[in-house]
């Protein structure tokens, strides 16, 4: 059975699962009776939407992204006691910064997303680039559990002036991190 949800409770109940630290709440564990729906879009520049106005509070942005919970191709934001599925337009996140660290086979590249994660690429949190139809890249990045991160304009940019051709194929142009090849196409 679906039902809509006032926001404010929603977030009060929220707030007192994550607290005040930033320590991310084990939403994966959760599995409440109660699913419903919630007036709450992501927009594909990583803009969070309320009842179709944009959300001006970024410490409300944080704090639902803190319980953003991926099943499948659906977002929920998930409390133990509610399951509260949103519309997100493409990936829920986006990375506004990197920070390069070193160089080579050596480098680190560091990112940081618009809800305030911060993450370095690796195995862990590993890049993928999908091309459109006119053959466009749009560079993701996996954040945290199964959710993503779209790079900006600006900042694939900034990764593709770091790019290098593979050692396995001349034709190949990716990145170093954490030691491990990233390709960029």
């Amino acid at each position: 059975m679906s039902k809509h949800i006032e926001l404010p409770n929603f977030a009060d109940e929220v707030r007192k699962l994550v607290g005040e630290e930033r320590a991310l709440p084990p939403v994966e564990n959760w599995h409440p009776q109660r699913v419903g729906e919630v007036d709450i879009r992501i927009a594909k520049d990583g803009v969070w939407h309320y009842q179709d106005e944009p959300m001006q509070r970024e410490s409300m942005v944080r704090l639902f992204a803190s319980i953003l919970r991926r099943d499948g191709e659906e977002y929920y934001l998930v409390t133990p006691a509610e399951k509260m599925k949103i519309t997100v337009d493409d990936v829920p996140f986006v990375v506004r910064i990197m920070d390069v660290e070193g160089e080579g086979e050596a480098q680190k590249l560091h990112f940081s997303t618009n809800v305030g994660d911060s993450f370095t690429l690796s195995e862990k949190h590993p890049l993928r680039v999908v091309l459109n139809d006119r053959g466009e890249p749009s560079p993701y990045v996996t954040v945290r559990r199964n959710l993503e991160a779209l790079l900006l304009r600006p900042v694939y940019y900034e990764l593709a002036e770091l790019a290098l051709a593979s050692e396995a194929d001349a034709d190949v142009l990716g990145v170093w991190s954490s030691g491990k090849f990233f390709a960029l196409a």
